[in-house]
């Protein structure tokens, strides 16, 4: 395979989308974390809902200038809500999914760390629905992992709260320029954060770097809120893997291949022009691609911005986010990896109050 990623990169994305994490069991994205960041001697900062982030401390940081670079780890999943008494599982989603594209799927049981059953979406053949569809929502879905009865399930080990994930395995399409797998939003951002760390281990910058993965992203922006009490930083880049429309509709906004998304607007936040041009510069002068991006969706940029936090979104898009499917074009990870590297080496306290001073 001919990829623009390096061996790192490709070996980051064949491990960590394959990992399983949905909201709130996020721990083999963070046991993995810990495992990369204690390989590069780095400090671990921690909070009570799981986030993990790493500290690459300054040596020259008179002013105590502190930048986060946060992604989410978890993906959108379910957890068992109700064992019926044939063995079929009900499951309680979390995160927002289009159910249509559920039926058949292939989903994994995890009843506790190292023991998993593999399963399916329960899907009716067509010749049994007598002329009616299968109309699949939150409240009808089932999964089957093979058990006799509820009994058999609960001397598997099921309980309720057990994490079910979709199964989606790691494939390199078109000679390795883009990607095919389950969890792109956000392992996108988790890679991103490595990438960099990797990066810039040899290069001191004058702030304290922290990078890392959030828990509860789908849920309602939850892990971000309790790592910004554990860091309380001063910049913030958050990084999301977000939906691409060229599938779905004309818009100029979200191709998958036109680059990192200038995200001027979503649901939550509304950007720095200033930020944005120097996104826009950092992308140009490092021979990436961007595109200009809005959205009825939202990322953890929304509550930390309001912490009074200079924010800025360095996303990429993908199509089917939020199935077993997904799809991303590498050379828009390779315009984020080398802005974003661009960008950092590019700040500093003059520059954070440079940016301070444009919005009055």
């Amino acid at each position: 395979m001919d990829s623009l990623l390096n061996e790192l990169e490709i070996k980051y994305f064949k491990d960590l989308t394959q990992l399983n994490g949905v909201s709130g069991n996020e721990k083999q994205v963070a046991h993995y974390l810990v495992n990369e960041y204690s390989k590069l001697g780095l400090e671990l900062v921690k909070d009570n809902l799981g986030s993990i982030f790493a500290l690459k401390k300054s040596r020259n940081n008179p002013t105590n200038l502190k930048v986060m670079i946060d992604a989410h780890m978890d993906e959108v999943g379910f957890i068992v809500k109700e064992i019926k008494d044939n063995g079929l599982v009900v499951p309680y989603p979390l995160g927002g999914f289009n159910y249509q594209t559920l039926l058949s799927n292939r989903v994994t049981l995890t009843v506790e760390e190292g023991k998993t059953f593999e399963g399916a979406i329960d899907s009716t053949p067509p010749h049994l629905l007598k002329g009616q569809s299968q109309e699949v929502n939150r409240d009808n879905l089932l999964m089957d992992f093979g058990f006799f009865s509820k009994e058999d399930a609960l001397n598997n080990g099921v309980e309720i709260g057990n994490m079910i994930s979709l199964k989606g395995e790691i494939e390199f399409l078109n000679g390795g320029k883009r990607i095919l797998s389950k969890a792109l939003d956000d392992r996108y951002g988790i890679i991103l954060g490595l990438d960099i760390l990797n990066i810039l281990k040899d290069t001191d910058l004058p702030f304290d770097l922290y990078v890392g993965g959030s828990t509860q992203e789908e849920v309602g922006l939850r892990g971000v809120q309790t790592i910004y009490q554990e860091i309380k930083p001063d910049f913030a880049f958050v990084l999301d893997c977000s939906t691409a429309k060229d599938s779905i509709s004309n818009s100029d906004f979200g191709k998958i291949g036109s680059g990192v998304l200038l995200r001027f607007v979503d649901s939550n936040m509304i950007a720095s022009k200033a930020l944005l041009k120097w996104q826009k510069e950092a992308v140009v002068k490092t021979n990436g691609k961007y595109q200009y991006f809005e959205t009825m969706g939202g990322t953890n940029a929304g509550q930390v911005h309001l912490r009074n936090v200079m924010t800025l979104t360095h996303c990429i898009c993908a199509r089917s986010i939020h199935t077993q499917s997904s799809i991303m074009d590498v050379s828009d990870y390779i315009s984020a990896r080398d802005s974003l590297v661009y960008m950092l080496k590019d700040f500093n306290r003059d520059k954070f109050n440079e940016f301070k001073e444009s919005r009055y």
